[in-house]
């Protein structure tokens, strides 16, 4: 066992700097669901820090906060609302993954029983480039339903042109 110490002392250096400040001792089969989570979470929030240098977006978003605390799911579109990137967390959502959705409209989302009311004040914010929050019916792959609470706005480059669309998401009851 000693020659593991070494392994040992690197992981948890590496693990504490990332915010995982503790791996189990047994029940590596309940903690590996926990440990991918944070993999994947961790994988997303480089991937959207990446995203903000090279757009040089405006405005800096709590990404570790709506990720790891509040456990959104955050979808971005570049200027003509084609995805560029979903956190891999969409999928306990909808079904659908990240590289499914990837060149996609969000309105893919939608269907026969989605309010258009809603859909059009979604669209009328995003056209004038506003912000706006909704709950909007959605439609899962396997074409079951869900409510989907919606907190998207634009995303503005150091110049002030829109360059992304951000949404933050969850299912509501």
């Amino acid at each position: 066992m000693k020659e593991l110490q070494h392994y040992d002392k690197a992981a948890y250096n590496f693990y504490s700097k990332q915010g995982v400040l503790n791996l189990p001792v047994s029940g590596w089969d309940v903690f590996s669901k926990y440990f991918q989570k944070m993999c994947d979470n961790l994988s997303d929030l480089g991937i959207l820090k990446s995203l903000s240098e090279q757009k040089t977006w405006e405005n800096k978003f709590p990404f570790e906060k709506e990720i790891i605390q509040k456990e959104h799911i955050i979808v971005v579109t570049d200027a003509q609302l084609n995805i560029v990137h979903a956190t891999k967390n969409i999928f306990h959502m909808n079904g659908y993954t990240p590289d499914e959705i990837k060149g996609l409209k969000p309105k893919m989302f939608q269907g026969e029983k989605t309010c258009k009311e809603t859909a059009s004040n979604i669209a009328k914010a995003v056209k004038n480039e506003q912000p706006f929050e909704a709950v909007i019916l959605n439609y899962r792959k396997d074409g079951s339903t869900y409510n989907c609470w919606i907190k998207g706005a634009p995303i503005r480059n150091k110049k002030g042109k829109v360059v992304n669309f951000i949404a933050f998401e969850r299912e509501v009851a």
